[in-house]
């Protein structure tokens, strides 16, 4: 039983084993890996998609603003449900309230146009780009 635990302890001791976790550190916290709010952001031609999951979050929970060019997405659910015995004591209790927020630079949106679905937990935004008016105007001399 000792040499299982040192075996399974023997990479908290191994110096390269910190330098690989500091890597994956840094990869997780520029990949989202553990925000709970995964999003899908395409860029088409006429305008950008947004596609976040927000599984238990009401409508009225979500915030949604653009400004300096930045989408802002974020929402709070509160779940006060807890299981308890005869003498009220809790159990369990996995969920109590989570804060979610992601941010994205996409330029050049066209506000009066953006369109926005919340459906199954599902918050889907059409962000139409401004059209650019052309600056060049020719004039042709008679």
């Amino acid at each position: 039983m000792t040499n299982e635990m040192m075996n399974r302890n023997d990479d908290l001791f191994n110096p390269m084993n910190f330098f690989n976790e500091v890597g994956n550190l840094g990869r997780d916290l520029f990949n989202g890996a553990d925000n709970p709010m995964k999003t899908d952001v395409v860029e088409h031609d006429k305008d950008y998609q947004v596609t976040a999951e927000m599984p238990g979050f009401k409508k009225d929970d979500i915030h949604v603003d653009y400004r300096d060019d930045t989408l802002r997405i974020s929402g709070t659910s509160n779940v006060d449900e807890s299981t308890k015995d005869d003498q009220g004591r809790v159990l369990r209790q996995e969920r109590s309230s989570q804060n979610v927020s992601r941010a994205f630079y996409l330029p050049n949106i066209d506000l009066k146009h953006v369109n926005a679905k919340y459906d199954n937990g599902i918050l889907t935004l059409t962000l139409p780009k401004e059209t650019e008016a052309e600056d060049n105007h020719k004039i042709s001399i008679d």
